[in-house]
């Protein structure tokens, strides 16, 4: 009995839950699509424990005005985290040493470079996040040689880094 009452109740009760939701909403400062899925997965249970309500209008505005407060309720509650719970950002004492010795291997490789490629690197590398405006000031070229500049260095830092690193033997053994 219920299946056949769910194609008629959505038709007419969709426009005054969307208009409920969208005016709860706002003072419970949840998102109207939140509220309408909560109503409505309300409105299956019911109809699947006790029926359809004797006015489903009303029953519906009732049931948004409780998810609002709902909402509200929980909220007031939920605290925001300092960090993000998965946020593993404390290494252990080998993942720091593993990390300070690839940046050691490749500032020592990048003062090895060629030309105007180290200077060029170490404002790219810079902590301080420098614009392609900035790094052409500070290296008096042009903001357009740049970019050319830069694929160069990086081949060279390439193959360099590569003839350094040692290509495992087959079944994983180092040469």
């Amino acid at each position: 009995m219920t299946n056949d009452l769910i194609p008629a109740l959505i038709p007419t009760l969709r426009p005054l839950l969307a208009a409920e939701a969208s005016a709860e909403a706002l003072g419970s400062g949840t998102d109207p699509g939140d509220l309408e899925q909560a109503v409505w997965l309300r409105l299956l249970e019911r109809l699947k424990s006790e029926g359809p309500p004797a006015d489903p209008a009303l029953w519906l505005r009732g049931a948004v005005q409780s998810e609002a407060r709902r909402t509200r309720r929980t909220s007031r509650r939920e605290a925001a985290y300092a960090t993000e719970p998965a946020d593993d950002t404390e290494r252990g004492p080998e993942e720091r040493a593993l990390s300070a010795d690839r940046d050691r291997t490749l500032h020592a490789a990048v003062r090895r470079l060629p030309g105007r490629c180290p200077g060029l690197m170490a404002a790219l590398l810079s902590p301080k996040d420098l614009t392609y405006r900035e790094i052409a000031g500070e290296l008096g070229m042009s903001q357009g040689s740049l970019g050319p500049e830069r694929s160069r260095c990086l081949g060279c830092l390439r193959r360099m880094l590569a003839a350094e690193v040692a290509a495992p033997a087959p079944w994983g053994m180092e040469r």
